[in-house]
């Protein structure tokens, strides 16, 4: 069984979609199973940790689940159904191809059902094992509000408004925006690239024939285009080849955000925050203060998840599929 490093990384592709999903009027609070299933928060953490023990790529794919499922539909564990015949889920879009570990969520639901019956819903179930994952891996903990009702629509469809890597500052805004986040937000949630890795493909564009003018996008250290250039040749014949987002990827720290100011984001979306003015205050902010990235990004999460919930949903009495 291998040792838990606690946020080390396989994949973390930090998307947002685009179609409005407005703030939620539901509802929520931190107590709110204290009396149904007072030991909710525990199995849900001893589940994500023993999984993350054998598998030590779970925490960044718990965490890249959860940005999927709020942004599209809002926190609702839409996600999580599975398709049927009549219908493709979220779960099988294009961009959610790659989304795994959905056992860890199904493993905790299931000690749940057992314990408290038809009580705690499997969106509120993802939104703390989001927070788990985060605190094992060094970064902060906050209080998950809960309350939140299970989805009974998910569309693969609706993915396809997935922004890009290449996406600019005002093309962020605009998305960010029509969840009810503003821009400390947009660059404090970014931060959640400090669990990434990106195959090459997400950033090819950047390290050759970036124009006509640059074959190199100039917003890249140059030594760094160099690296992704070795690391990604032409031709590729490894599938896996790609790049950690920031170089600390057994830890949730602010490298990320010193690595922008340094040149050095992988994606044009990331690099784009410490080229524009709107956003570059913050990024210097969150590249020299460590404790304050922390707290925004704490305060973001539980913004976050309150995008979009359900309030005449169901609890599910297993994730994959609706009642």
């Amino acid at each position: 069984m291998a040792t838990f490093a606690p946020k080390t990384i396989f994949s973390l592709a930090f998307v947002l979609l685009l179609t409005i999903v407005p703030q939620s009027k539901a509802a929520l609070n931190a107590q709110f199973y204290d009396q149904t299933c007072p030991h909710a928060e525990k199995t849900i953490l001893e589940t994500v940790y023993s999984a993350s023990i054998y598998d030590p790529k779970v925490p960044a794919r718990l965490l890249r689940m959860f940005f999927h499922d709020c942004f599209i539909r809002g926190c609702d564990a839409s996600v999580l159904l599975d398709s049927t015949a009549g219908n493709q889920a979220e779960k099988d879009g294009p961009p959610n191809i790659s989304l795994r570990s959905f056992y860890v969520i199904d493993d905790a639901k299931a000690k749940l059902e057992a314990a408290c019956p038809r009580t705690v819903s499997c969106a509120d179930i993802l939104a703390i094992a989001a927070r788990d994952v985060v605190t094992l891996s060094g970064g902060p903990y906050w209080n998950v509000l809960k309350g939140r009702k299970d989805g009974r629509v998910s569309k693969a469809s609706e993915t396809i408004n997935l922004p890009a890597p290449t996406f600019n500052v005002s093309q962020l805004i605009q998305s960010f925006g029509k969840r009810g986040l503003g821009l400390k937000d947009l660059v404090a949630l970014s931060g959640g690239h400090t669990l990434g890795f990106s195959h090459c493909s997400s950033f090819e564009a950047r390290i050759r024939n970036f124009s006509a003018v640059h074959d190199v996008d100039p917003s890249m250290n140059i030594e760094f285009a160099r690296e992704l250039r070795n690391k990604c040749p032409k031709p590729n014949k490894d599938r896996n080849a790609g790049q950690f987002l920031d170089s600390t990827s057994s830890t949730f720290d602010n490298d990320y955000y010193r690595r922008l100011v340094l040149g050095k984001g992988v994606f044009g979306s990331d690099q784009t925050l410490v080229g524009d003015y709107r956003t570059k205050w913050i990024v210097e902010s969150f590249a020299r203060d460590q404790i304050l990235f922390f707290r925004e990004f704490a305060a973001s999460m539980v913004k976050l998840g309150n995008v979009g919930v359900v309030e005449d949903g169901e609890v599910r009495l297993k994730c994959r599929v609706v009642n």
